[in-house]
């Protein structure tokens, strides 16, 4: 998936580090992360010293604009916290940040989607949510916090769902409906209030399906940061009546299809792609 690198994990740990020259950073404007497309189709992001040309005299939204998220790579990330403009950077332009899934890049997919959380989390709390003051950096830990109040925020991650619903050889498949992405995919959807990720399965399926189910277990999850989520795998067996009673507002599309006839294949990307070639291998749990 996404986050298996062959070269090693992201280093999530934090660290109150300044940039050096070689790091790499991560700018986002709207969707679109600033990268440079080469012509044998690699694709490099910025270093420290280009960008800080780029941002001089700019405002942040915190003191230190440019803030340490990870390493990977033995090579730094740092992220701008801040807006820019939408050209005048040499070779580097904004593209969309789901461009990297469809060219193969796991690494600096997972990277950049891993980068737009922090940068949504940092975004959304420039302000106390308790008394409106302006939040500062924690140089300790991933935090920020109210100088005023005391409060203490951390980055938000969304618990959510994938389910591939099972009857003998047949695998329920769906397609979103009204969103960018049009592939075949499997029932998901976020964990509610005072629920169970047990319950969460059972919910969802009934809401976008109408269709019962048992013997719910777990496979396997993934985080996915493009969203802020953290997406949690099950299987589960149909229970009883297979009619499908699609909700058009979630869905465009669902339907029963045989082991060995999907049609999806594993990206390596998507816990989504793995848990279909998983089902059509006949090794998913039982």
């Amino acid at each position: 998936m996404l986050q298996d690198l062959s070269f090693g994990k992201l280093e999530n740990e934090f660290y109150n580090l300044p940039p050096q020259p070689e790091d790499i950073v991560i700018c986002f404007q709207n969707q679109q992360v600033l990268l440079n497309r080469h012509d044998n189709d690699r694709i490099t992001l910025p270093t420290a010293r280009e960008v800080e040309g780029w941002i001089a005299g700019r405002q942040s939204w915190f003191g230190n604009g440019l803030r340490y998220v990870f390493r990977m790579q033995e090579k730094n990330y740092f992220l701008w916290l801040g807006d820019l403009e939408e050209g005048g950077y040499d070779t580097y332009s904004f593209e969309p940040i789901r461009l990297l899934r469809y060219k193969g890049l796991s690494d600096q997919c997972f990277a950049a989607w891993t980068a737009w959380h922090l940068y949504v989390w940092y975004r959304n709390n420039r302000f106390c949510g308790c008394c409106g003051s302006k939040t500062v950096h924690d140089t300790a830990e991933r935090m920020l916090r109210c100088p005023d109040c005391g409060n203490r925020i951390f980055p938000r991650i969304s618990p959510a769902v994938i389910v591939g619903v099972t009857d003998g050889d047949r695998l329920l498949m769906s397609k979103y409906a009204g969103r960018d992405y049009t592939n075949y995919a499997l029932i998901a959807g976020y964990t509610e209030i005072g629920e169970t990720l047990e319950q969460t399965v059972q919910r969802e399926v009934m809401e976008e399906v109408g269709l019962k189910v048992k013997n719910i277990r777990y496979y396997k999850s993934q985080p996915w940061g493009i969203d802020g989520n953290i997406l949690m795998g099950f299987y589960c067996d149909l229970d009883g009546d297979d009619t499908i009673h699609l909700d058009q507002r979630e869905l465009s599309l669902a339907e029963w299809h045989l082991r060995g006839a999907l049609p999806a294949r594993d990206d390596h990307v998507s816990l989504t792609r793995e848990m279909i070639r998983v089902f059509d291998e006949g090794k998913e749990p039982k």
